[in-house]
């Protein structure tokens, strides 16, 4: 009974809210609740009560404010406003309050740095993992960041880093993480080598293939740098590394339209129309098979990442800018 109570008591002031707002601002527009009281007050009870109809409310709602803040006198609007407010922030205490069905993943949020509402240690660092479909101009922007942030960048000399750790020649192992920015026509290998080969690696990198131990040592290496220093890297699963070691980062993931990136790989290697979109699909099919393998999840998938944006729609400057311009909200929260 108590609930049913404050439902009509917030009901009643929001429809007096809706006459007092009209009555100064005398607009030919109308109130927003132009039915007789009792059927208006019990239409917002109900409201109020329903979750799924919550958005409905806060359209109710954001009519009434968005009159409010035309009146002219700025006592009527300021005390008219603090009754908006108050009746705001009673609903939000409600059961069935709209907001109290948060969107926020408490796990990603933790690992997000750019979440100007965490707090992190000082020996935390600024990593940017950005994952991107060939051609729309990811590893230029990717680069043009970490220029000017003054940070560092990583994409094919982590895979060179790892070799050397692994003391493996470069040209008998694909990097399966990078197709398209050196050697685009490589695959997964494994079916040109030798049983013996195959026995020889398996006892060199402890049971695994070599791209296993590739992808694992790299991982350590992603973890160790994130450690020790602020930096971009390029693809190789870097935000799903990160997370499953619960090191903060920002994970980005940059498209655009398929025909746009066409043009682009046509211009930047000189290729005719049908190379060129042979070429795309590939690339963007081994990204998303490396990727897809090795986390789970799916590559290019909105849910998977903190920022996705479409780079045609910016351009390589503008989209750093973007980035830029929320790094500097964090550091000046």
């Amino acid at each position: 009974m108590e609930n049913k109570n404050k439902y009509y008591d917030i009901a009643e002031r929001i429809y007096d809210l809706d006459g007092e707002v009209y009555e100064c601002v005398g607009s030919s527009l109308g109130r927003t609740f132009t039915g007789d009281k009792r059927t208006c007050v019990d239409s917002l009870v109900k409201l109020m009560r329903t979750k799924p109809q919550g958005h409905l409310l806060r359209s109710e709602l954001a009519l009434i404010s968005n009159m409010a803040r035309t009146i002219r006198k700025d006592e009527d609007r300021s005390r008219l406003m603090r009754k908006y407010d108050e009746i705001l922030k009673e609903i939000a205490e409600l059961p069935a309050g709209f907001g109290k069905v948060e969107i926020l993943d408490e796990n990603r949020a933790k690992l997000n740095t750019s979440n100007l509402r965490q707090k992190f240690s000082k020996d935390d660092h600024l990593i940017i993992c950005i994952g991107r479909t060939h051609g729309s101009a990811g590893n230029d922007i990717g680069f043009a960041l970490a220029d000017a942030l003054r940070i560092n960048y990583y994409d094919a000399e982590i895979f060179n880093e790892v070799l050397r750790r692994l003391d493996a020649e470069k040209d008998s192992v694909v990097d399966v993480a990078d197709l398209g920015t050196n050697e685009i026509e490589n695959k997964y290998q494994g079916s040109g080598r030798t049983l013996k080969e195959r026995l020889k690696d398996f006892d060199r990198y402890h049971g695994l293939t070599k791209e296993d131990a590739i992808f694992f040592n790299q991982s350590d290496l992603i973890c160790k740098r994130a450690k020790e220093e602020d930096f971009i890297v390029m693809g190789r699963c870097a935000d799903v590394i990160l997370a499953n070691n619960h090191i903060p980062h920002i994970s980005i993931f940059i498209t655009a339209p398929f025909e746009q990136r066409v043009h682009r790989v046509m211009e930047v290697n000189n290729l005719d129309h049908k190379k060129a979109e042979r070429l795309l699909k590939k690339i963007d099919h081994q990204h998303s098979k490396y990727y897809n393998f090795y986390t789970g999840l799916k590559w290019g998938d909105a849910v998977n990442y903190d920022i996705c944006f479409n780079s045609a729609s910016y351009g390589i400057e503008e989209s750093v800018e973007i980035i830029e311009r929320m790094l500097n909200q964090h550091t000046n929260a």
